[in-house]
């Protein structure tokens, strides 16, 4: 569910209220009025999560969407914004091909190239199989590989100290259609 504050800007993204209820018990309105009462507008996001995790037995998942969602409906952070301030996006992609090519999709200069044109990746950390980080231009890449069995992966991207909400929006779409070129790529 997304709320807006005219004029067409985004300024919440949330589970579904059908999903929210189903997994804690409450809708939205229900979370933001019990949060409003215990005075989470004036808490910080750390406590506001590990209230709803140790007081009201909340799973840590759904602690921290309720708790970002409460921020971003109250004005406390846009989409897009970390609890620290910071600007960021992220995106995943589910692949029929094993961790080791997608890897290589990132690793491999010339197999990049390919699908992300430019020469602003530069590597950064790598744990073969796992995980891996690079620098980007000014911001930085954290990119995670997940094995949905022998010939699947899940790739999943967050890029982080962006400069802004305008470049979270062109980032956020940018990713999309460069994760569907690296599954083109791969699948073919």
């Amino acid at each position: 569910m997304t709320r807006s504050a005219g004029a067409g800007k985004k300024i919440t993204e949330k589970l579904s209220v059908d999903v929210l209820k189903a997994a804690t018990g409450r809708n939205w309105d229900a979370w933001f009025a019990l949060l409003d009462a215990w005075g989470a507008a004036g808490r910080t996001h750390t406590e506001i999560a590990r209230h709803l995790t140790d007081d009201l037995a909340v799973d840590g998942w759904y602690a921290q969407s309720i708790t970002v969602g409460y921020e971003q409906e109250r004005g406390l952070r846009e989409v897009g914004q970390s609890s620290t301030g910071d600007w960021q996006t992220s995106g995943s992609r589910t692949v029929e091909t094993p961790v080791a090519r997608c890897e290589a999709a990132f690793t491999d200069a010339g197999v990049r190239r390919r699908w992300l044109p430019g020469s602003e990746f530069s590597l950064r950390t790598h744990r073969a199989g796992k995980t891996l980080s690079a620098d980007y231009g000014n911001s930085r890449l954290s990119v995670s590989f997940t094995p949905k069995g022998e010939s699947k992966t899940q790739v999943a991207l967050q890029h982080t100290k962006l400069a802004d909400a305008a470049e979270v929006a062109a980032y956020k779409a940018f990713w999309k259609e460069r994760l569907a070129a690296l599954k083109t790529l791969l699948e073919s």
